[in-house]
């Protein structure tokens, strides 16, 4: 199976699932990156590790739709298997969703389907946790559907949160779950690719 991955900013959880298929510990092979900043500092890590990486975006592809397939032709002429995002900052459009359905996955920081949604990303989710004055939040890997944060979800990491908790101490216990999350999630996924 090949993976590969969309990202919009630093890519963390694609460098470690990438580190993990090179380690041994994730039964696939690494496939290519594809990100719709060409700024982004995954960009740049694709570059100086050899990575394939692509720069698809409503810049490269002004034309209503066009950068939707563009992406789904492009995971395709690279044999993808399975797509995971990675900090991916665009909502998946048509064309992939239909090209990969069942098989793109995110991470979303927060306990799904709590605190999901549009406009419910990053920090703002996890100052939402901090106002909801939860006791627990964490990280969800979940299937990408059409709706934001609606698919279902394959795992959930766990993290306290306490009367101390700031919008950075919160952010850090959470991101700290991710990578582990998502490589046993994509080892479960793997052994099911039907999962639905």
């Amino acid at each position: 199976m090949k993976i590969s991955f969309l990202a919009s900013h630093g890519g963390s959880s694609a460098r470690a699932i990438m580190k993990a298929i090179a380690d041994g510990e994730l039964n696939a092979e690494a496939g290519i990156v594809i990100t719709n900043n060409q700024d982004s500092a995954i960009h740049q890590w694709c570059v100086d590790n050899h990575i394939p990486v692509f720069h698809i975006s409503s810049l490269t592809h002004p034309q209503p739709g066009a950068a939707d397939s563009a992406i789904v032709h492009t995971l395709k002429q690279a044999n993808t298997d399975i797509v995971v995002c990675s900090g991916y900052m665009k909502k998946i459009g048509p064309d992939t969703l239909a090209g990969y359905a069942g098989r793109i996955l995110n991470i979303h920081p927060a306990l799904l389907p709590a605190h999901g949604g549009s406009g419910m990303y990053g920090d703002r989710v996890h100052a939402a946790v901090l106002k909801a004055r939860e006791s627990e939040s964490g990280a969800s890997v979940h299937i990408v559907d059409e709706n934001y944060d609606e698919g279902p979800v394959i795992g959930q990491s766990r993290v306290e949160v306490t009367p101390q908790d700031s919008l950075e101490t919160l952010r850090q216990k959470v991101q700290a779950t991710e990578p582990g999350l998502y490589i046993n999630c994509l080892k479960t996924f793997l052994a099911n690719p039907s999962f639905d």
